[in-house]
């Protein structure tokens, strides 16, 4: 009966296959693109330098062969002679899940299996380090696809290989594996270029009711974002408003999940009057929107609007990520071109104003690569957020790709309900000429810092002209903007700074509710020339670095409580309830077409 039943299993699982590969053939899913052209290239350019390297240096690679074939012998006899694995000769780290079963310790078998893989992994990781005379670039490009690599080889990602699926496959017949072969089928329907992996139930939130929910209007919109306008929580407000500037490659709802865990409902909460940007998700029609039409029909344009509404003179600007970057080339911007100082003071969540330590992303930024991609875009329109997405999940390949997909496809588990991921599956596009101005001119140039790098609005900014008081917030363990990087960005700018660093990463580190008392913070008075010796001397606080950041941000606001500002204006109505329409497009955007609010919302 099992075989009939697998021999069955497999006739579907073949049949499937066959459309699949029908779908590659007539395009469907770009496998021949030039990204994934010039990435062959590469890793064929920079394995022959490793080869090269490795053959001018056979003692280092001696070394490195001879002491795995010893471990690997050690690990060979303690299996024959089916020794206490407790003491291995290698073992995984603490944080690694991946052989948490019982079976990988206890089991004779499944210990070799596990030591072997381990052992191999590292010593060939090993072998990049010791090969002397390699580009750093080069270096850290092969240290990084080599590790990805590794891990989509992990044991724990096989049925055959892993005792606890192995086991859950034989007592369900294989009923795991149709219930995640339907799981495969849908987003492989869903994804781009790459198998975006489902983390979450993607009808388990609605947007503006489970998150995005924060009361509110939009109060003005054009081709590029939506201004929110949030409703007073206060019997008085601080005199002056916040202009929030979120990242324009996700949406702004990280910052308005639910309740326990939304900084806009908390600001508004502590009495502040708060507006945020919602930007456009972008199709083919937005090809040419630019990084200085997020400055110039952005921020420029909120900020006018905000005056408008509240007749106050200046904002609090705050910058999240990319948005941050955005907002300091405002600020540059209005000093360029001899405005009035509109911004009194500028926050910056994660943010990279000087690009040269990017982090691990940095393993893409070469100019074949950024070629290809620019390329790639210019066909399409922009770049697709779904595989933008999966590049971020696949820089913490185990616990943000591999992990899911073994709980979903191999398992058969239905994604939970969780709001953080449901974010992170709501992926936005962006622009083309956008996109192509980040990876060139900022990430490979770092044309941002350098002396007439950058224009915006035909005027050449200098990030040294922001003399605006500036809160610099980063995060210890942030994987997409390296903490040594956003410290860098902040000595490239003038007037008083303050630099804090949070504990966790890019998201969990920002997403700090004070309620929950899960994340403290250094700071240090001093800003010297090195990041390490900043933490060096930094003290730790214990609690969310919200709170510090709000009072610093009233210390640079009136002291007097007005009444709260009227929700727009005569030339800025309310046109309809918050999210509003931008923050509801969803990929893949098939059509441009203008959805109208409901009749309840346009009059709320």
């Amino acid at each position: 009966m099992f075989h009939h039943f697998f021999s069955d299993y497999l006739a579907r699982l073949q049949e499937q296959n066959q459309q699949w590969w029908q779908d590659l053939e007539q395009g469907k899913a770009a496998v021949n693109t030039p990204f994934n052209q010039a990435m062959q290239e590469i890793s064929l350019q920079d394995t022959a330098q490793l080869l090269e390297g490795a053959a001018q240096q056979p003692a280092a690679l001696l070394q490195v062969q001879m002491q795995w074939w010893e471990q690997q012998l050690q690990i060979w006899q303690n299996a024959m002679l089916a020794r206490d694995n407790t003491e291995e000769v290698v073992s995984e780290e603490r944080d690694d899940k991946r052989f948490k079963d019982k079976a990988w310790q206890e089991d004779v078998l499944y210990n070799f299996i596990k030591q072997s893989y381990l052992l191999f992994g590292r010593t060939y990781m090993q072998t990049i380090d010791a090969i002397e005379g390699l580009d750093e670039k080069t270096r850290e490009r092969l240290s990084f696809f080599s590790r990805q690599a590794i891990n989509a080889m992990a044991p724990s990602n096989y049925i055959a290989t892993n005792p606890e699926l192995l086991k859950m496959t034989l007592e369900s017949q294989g009923e795991n594996l149709l219930r995640g072969m339907e799981q495969l089928k849908q987003d492989m329907e869903s994804s781009a270029d790459i198998l975006k992996v489902r983390m979450t139930n993607n009808n388990a939130f609605r947007v503006g009711d489970d998150v995005a929910n924060t009361p509110g209007d939009v109060v003005f919109k054009n081709e590029v974002f939506e201004l929110i306008q949030y409703r007073p929580m206060t019997e008085k407000v601080h005199a002056t408003p916040i202009l929030v500037v979120p990242p324009f490659i996700n949406k702004y709802y990280i910052l308005d999940l639910r309740e326990k865990n939304s900084l806009v409902r908390w600001l508004v909460e502590q009495g502040h009057t708060v507006f945020l940007m919602s930007w456009r998700n972008p199709s083919a029609e937005q090809a040419e929107i630019g990084f200085e039409d997020y400055v110039t029909q952005g921020t420029v344009k909120a900020v006018s609007a905000i005056e408008e509404i509240t007749g106050q003179s200046q904002i609090n600007g705050v910058g999240y990520c990319i948005g941050g970057t955005v907002l300091a080339c405002t600020i540059a911007y209005y000093a360029a071109k001899r405005m009035k100082a509109r911004i009194k003071s500028a926050s910056f969540f994660t943010t990279l104003l000087d690009f040269s330590q990017p982090g691990e992303i940095g393993a893409y930024i070469n100019d074949s690569l950024i070629r290809a991609i620019e390329a790639q875009n210019t066909a399409r329109g922009y770049m697709d957020g779904r595989s933008l997405s999966v590049t971020f999940s696949l820089l913490r390949e185990n616990s943000l790709y591999w992990n899911y997909y073994i709980e979903n496809y191999l398992k058969g588990n239905s994604p939970v309900d969780f709001d953080l991921l449901y974010w992170n599956s709501d992926s936005t596009n962006v622009a083309a000429k956008t996109h192509n101005f980040i990876l060139r001119d900022l990430y490979l140039e770092n044309k941002l810092v350098q002396d007439k790098g950058v224009k915006v609005g035909g005027v050449w900014i200098d990030l040294n002209k922001i003399k605006v008081p500036s809160y610099f917030i980063s995060t210890k363990e942030d994987h997409i903007a390296l903490w040594q990087g956003t410290y860098r960005g902040a000595l490239n700018v003038g007037g008083n700074k303050t630099f804090v660093l949070g504990e966790s990463g890019h998201i969990a580190g920002i997403v700090n509710h004070p309620v929950k008392k899960k994340y403290g913070f250094w700071t240090n008075d001093s800003l010297p020339d090195s990041a390490d010796e900043w933490l060096d001397n930094a003290s730790h606080h214990t609690g969310s670095w919200w709170t510090h950041w709000e009072k610093w941000l009233r210390s640079y606001s009136p002291e007097e409580q007005v009444e709260p500002y009227a929700i727009g204006s005569e030339n800025y109505p309310v046109l309809y309830a918050a999210p509003g329409e931008y923050v509801r497009q969803v990929l893949p955007i098939h059509t441009e077409a203008k959805t109208e609010p409901e009749p309840e919302e346009a009059n709320a």
